[in-house]
C-alpha cells in the first residue's frame, strides 16, 4: 500500500547512531579536557619539585657556610686559648705531659686556606720531609721525648740507634710495637686555619718513626715496668704486628737484610714475598704507580716525578717543570700512566695537573682549575679520561684529547682519593667526611654513597675498584679497610637520590691509619699500606690477612700492584720506594694445623 506520508517519517536508526556519536564525541572532549588538566597539574608539581630541590640546595649551601663559620670561630678561639696558656684541649693525646712551652698554632688543615692533607697524619717540617710528611729517620734530632726517655738532666744509658716513638704515645712493648690512641674525628676543610681532628697528638716540629719491630728501644727508664705477658702464637687475629718474630717458626716468617715478613699462623701460608729493588730518593716518596705493561714504575716526590725500569731498577726518566719557582717545596702527590704508556699525569701542591710526554720529556697539557692541592689522579682505560681529586672539595674530569675540563663534581669536604672503574663508566672518590661516593662518569649523577652504620668512622684516604668493576675497597684513618658491593644496576634518574652499596667485608689488623689500598689484577688479594709502616695482604673472601711486611722506616704512603701480576711497589716517608715480588707457594699439610690450634 502506498503511504502518502512516507517522506515525512524520520530514519530512526540513523538518528540513534548520530546521538551515540555525539555522546562519544562529548565524552572524548571531556577526557581530553581532563588530560589537559592532569598535564597542567603534573607540570605544576614538577615546577614545585624543582623549587623544593632548589630550596634544598640553597639550605645546604647556607648550612655549609654556617658550618664553615662555626669551625673558623672554634679554630680562632682555640688558638687564642693556646696563646694565653689555657688548658690542653681534646686534640692532645691523653697521657702526654702538660704543655709548658710557647703557644702552638693550630695544625694546618685541608681546605680553603692553608692546605695540607698529610699534616694530620705525619706532622713534619716541609724543608725535610715535605708538608705534613715526616722527615727520614736519619734527619731526626737525638733528644728523647720526656715520656719515654730519662728524666731531664740525666744521661741516656747505652747507644741510641733508634728514635723515640710518637710524642704522647705510650712506650713500645717488647716486640717494638705500640698502640697509638685513636683519632678523635675527621679533619675538614675551611676558609681559614682550622684544627685538624685526627693527628697523633699535638703538633710537633718533627715526627719519629715507629721503632724497629725486632728490637727494643735502648732508652733508660728509672723503674722499668715488667714486660706484659706475650700471647700464644696465633692468638693475635689479623694484628700480625703483635707477633714476636723471634718466637715464630721459620715457615711463618721471611727475613731480609733490612726487612721482614710474618705470615698469619692461623691460616695456611700460600704466599711468599721478596725484595726486588730499593729506589732511593732525595725526599719523601708520596706515590708509586706501574705502567700498564708492567715495565716501568713511576714515583712522585718533591718537585719531580721519576720513572724506573722495573727489571733493572735503573732511573730512566726524571720529569721536572723547570718553569716553577725554585723556592720552597712542591710535592707530587699522585702519578698515573696513560694506558698506552706514552704519557704520565702528575698532580701537585701547586693545584696543577701536568700531562708529560714521557719520550720527549715535555708537558703535553697543563690542566688548571683546582683551588687546592691535588691529592689523587686516575687514568681511564680508554686513555682519554683523567679524574682528579683535591682539597677544594671537588672531583674533576678532564678530556686528554681535547685538552679541557669536562665536569666538576662537588661534595661537602676535601677529596683525598679518586678511582675510575675498569669500564670507565664510574668514578669513585673518598673524602674527609668519612664517605665514599660513586658518580656516573657520563652524566655526573651521584649513584652511590657508601657511609652510615657500616661505613668508616674517620676520613677515607684511599679507594680502588676491583677488577670485576662491581666491588670497591676503601682505606681509612679509622685503621680499617672495607670492601663494598655496589648496587646493580647503578643507573638512575635525576632526583631519585644515590643508592647505598653494601659493606661485605671489614679488614681489621693495622695498628694505625690506613693510607693506601689496592687489589691485585686477578682480584685475589687486597693490599694495604699504613702509618704503622706495614704492608698487609688480605684475602677478600674471608677477611683474613695472609702476611704483614715490614720494609720501611716510616709510614707506607702508597702501595701499587703491577698490572702484570706478581710485583708490587711501595712508597714511604723514609725517602725510598721499593719493588717487591710475591708468589704462590705449595701449602704443606702441617700448615693446615698450626701448633697453637692442635
Amino acid at each position: 500500500m502506498y503511504n502518502s506520508h512516507r517522506g515525512m517519517v524520520p530514519n530512526a536508526p540513523n538518528t540513534r547512531l548520530n546521538e551515540l556519536l555525539d555522546s562519544i564525541r562529548a565524552e572524548f572532549d571531556n577526557q581530553v579536557g581532563r588530560a589537559g588538566e592532569y598535564e597542567v597539574q603534573i607540570t605544576n608539581q614538577m615546577n614545585e619539585m624543582d623549587m623544593v630541590r632548589q630550596k634544598l640546595y640553597q639550605l645546604e649551601q647556607q648550612h655549609a657556610v654556617m658550618k664553615q663559620k662555626y669551625e673558623e670561630d672554634v679554630a680562632r678561639l682555640r688558638a687564642e686559648l693556646d696563646a694565653r696558656g689555657g688548658p690542653v684541649h681534646s686534640s692532645h693525646v691523653a697521657g702526654a705531659p702538660p704543655h709548658t712551652g710557647p703557644a702552638q698554632a693550630p695544625p694546618p688543615a685541608i681546605g680553603h686556606g692553608p692546605s695540607n692533607l698529610f699534616g694530620g697524619i705525619m706532622t713534619g717540617q716541609g724543608g725535610q720531609g715535605g708538608p705534613g710528611l715526616a722527615p727520614p729517620p736519619q734527619e731526626l734530632p737525638p733528644q728523647p721525648h720526656p715520656m719515654v726517655g730519662a728524666p731531664p738532666g740525666l744521661p741516656q744509658a747505652g747507644p741510641q740507634p733508634q728514635q723515640p716513638p710518637f710524642p704522647g704515645y705510650p712506650a713500645p712493648s717488647a716486640n717494638g710495637y705500640t698502640q697509638p690512641p685513636p683519632p678523635t674525628s675527621s679533619p675538614g676543610p675551611g676558609k681559614g686555619p682550622r684544627p685538624v681532628r685526627g693527628p697523633p697528638g699535638p703538633a710537633t716540629p718533627q715526627q719519629a718513626p715507629y721503632p724497629d719491630p725486632r728490637a727494643s728501644p735502648q732508652i733508660a727508664r728509672p723503674t722499668p715496668p715488667p714486660p706484659p705477658p706475650q700471647p700464644p702464637i696465633g692468638n693475635v687475629g689479623n694484628t700480625l704486628a703483635d707477633l714476636d718474630i723471634d718466637r715464630l717458626p721459620p715457615s711463618q716468617k721471611r727475613e731480609g737484610t733490612d726487612w721482614f715478613a710474618v705470615f698469619n699462623p692461623r691460616i695456611p701460608r700460600v704466599l711468599d714475598v721478596d725484595l726486588v729493588h730499593t729506589l732511593s730518593h732525595e725526599s719523601v716518596v708520596c706515590c708509586v704507580r706501574f705502567s700498564h705493561d708492567g715495565k716501568y714504575v713511576a714515583t712522585g716526590c718533591n718537585r719531580s716525578a721519576q720513572i724506573f725500569d722495573v727489571t733493572t731498577g735503573k732511573l730512566v726518566s726524571h720529569l721536572q717543570d723547570d718553569s716553577v719557582d725554585k723556592d720552597g717545596d712542591l710535592y707530587i702527590r699522585s702519578v698515573c700512566f696513560s694506558p698506552d704508556g706514552r704519557y704520565l699525569a702528575t698532580g701537585a701542591e701547586d693545584r696543577q695537573i701536568r700531562v708529560w710526554d714521557i719520550q720527549n720529556r715535555t708537558i703535553k697539557h697543563t690542566f688548571t682549575g683546582h683551588e687546592q692541592d691535588i691529592y689523587s689522579l686516575d687514568f681511564a682505560r680508554n686513555g682519554r679520561l683523567i679524574a682528579s681529586g683535591s682539597g677544594d672539595r671537588t672531583v674533576r674530569l678532564w678530556d686528554l684529547d681535547a685538552g679541557h675540563q669536562l665536569m666538576v663534581l662537588s661534595i661537602e669536604d676535601g677529596v683525598t682519593t679518586v678511582a675510575i672503574s675498569p669500564d670507565a663508566r664510574y668514578v669513585a672518590a673518598g673524602s674527609l667526611d668519612k664517605s665514599v661516593r660513586v658518580w656516573d662518569a657520563t652524566s655526573g649523577y651521584l649513584v652511590e654513597r657508601l657511609e652510615g652504620a657500616e661505613g668508616h668512622k674517620d676520613s677515607v684516604y684511599s679507594v680502588a675498584f676491583a677488577p670485576n668493576g662491581r666491588d670497591l675497597v676503601s682505606g681509612s684513618l679509622d685503621k680499617t679497610i672495607k670492601m663494598w658491593e655496589l648496587t646493580p644496576p647503578r643507573g638512575m634518574l635525576p632526583g631519585t637520590g644515590p643508592k647505598g652499596g653494601k659493606c661485605v667485608r671489614t679488614f681489621e689488623g693495622h695498628k694505625d691509619f690506613v693510607l693506601s689500598v689496592a687489589l691485585t689484577p686477578d682480584g685475589a688479594w687486597v693490599l694495604s699500606g699504613s702509618k704503622d709502616r706495614g704492608v698487609q695482604f688480605w684475602d677478600p673472601r674471608t677477611g683474613n690477612t695472609q702476611l704483614m711486611l715490614q720494609g720501611h722506616k716510616n709510614s707506607v704512603i702508597s702501595v701499587a700492584p703491577s698490572p702484570m701480576g706478581n710485583l708490587f711497589a711501595t712508597g714511604s716517608g723514609d725517602m725510598r720506594a721499593r719493588i717487591w715480588r710475591y708468589v704462590s707457594v705449595p701449602t704443606p699439610r702441617s700448615q693446615f694445623f698450626p701448633p697453637s690450634l692442635v
